[in-house]
């Protein structure tokens, strides 16, 4: 697996998650699927939200707990938001048909991906949401491609 470091930030307020949303799309513009990890409560669907903003999609981004995926429509085109937390077996995700949506070109936001190994996808954008104690969240970014082997 080839990685490049992993970049570290620090979220104190909204106003926060809004730009460093904004720099994670233009930072990593060449990742279109984006894997947020994280505890309950960490902020994995408030950056999905910020991010859906920054890409002026017209729907307002919520939870896909229970649908599994939402698609949101943005000037560029779709935008895919996936939250894995609710499926008991791996399985179940193969139904979806995930290759088409990781090799569609467009934004795949995933919530807990862990849940999935089998069907993650080569070339991806990792990040990591820990909440402190303070309130503070720091996010850990790692471009990841395996492709290159």
């Amino acid at each position: 697996m080839n990685t490049q470091e992993r970049n570290s930030i620090t979220i104190q307020t909204l106003a926060d998650t809004e730009r460093i949303a904004a720099e994670i799309l233009f930072d990593y513009s060449e990742h279109k699927i984006i894997l947020l990890q994280g505890d309950l409560g960490a902020g994995k669907t408030t950056l999905v939200q910020a991010f859906c903003r920054k890409l002026q999609t017209i729907e307002t981004a919520k939870s896909p707990s229970f649908s599994i995926i939402n698609e949101y429509h943005s000037p560029a085109g779709p935008v895919y938001h996936f939250d894995f937390y609710r499926i008991e077996e791996e399985e179940e995700a193969q139904e979806l048909g995930l290759e088409e949506y990781w090799d569609s070109g467009y934004y795949c936001f995933v919530e807990w991906p862990e849940m999935i190994p089998s069907f993650l996808p080569r070339k991806y954008l990792s990040v990591k949401l820990e909440l402190a104690d303070s309130g503070n969240r720091t996010l850990q970014i790692l471009p990841v491609d395996s492709t290159l082997f």
